[in-house]
């Protein structure tokens, strides 16, 4: 799967996007990160930074934080 969305249970910015994603009909796969800023090693890894919502198109390249800025992606890229 070329899609990735990094979540937490029960923010909801994250479901927010994931609904989103949903009503597009896009395919993506959910990893589910810690409550705590201290464990989300792979977010940062992969974004640079710890927070969530963030999104990971690799068939497009790309690894956007911040639910707005996703939406807005998913609207031109997905819609």
């Amino acid at each position: 799967m070329s899609i990735t969305l990094y979540q937490l249970d029960g923010c909801p910015y994250c479901e927010k996007v994931a609904d989103r994603l949903d009503e597009l009909d896009v395919e993506y796969e959910t990893v589910w990160t810690e409550a705590l800023h201290s464990g989300r090693d792979e977010v940062k890894r992969v974004s640079g930074q710890r927070g969530v919502p963030v999104l990971v198109d690799e068939e497009r390249g790309v690894t956007m934080p911040e639910s707005e800025r996703i939406l807005e992606f998913a609207e031109k890229s997905y819609a």
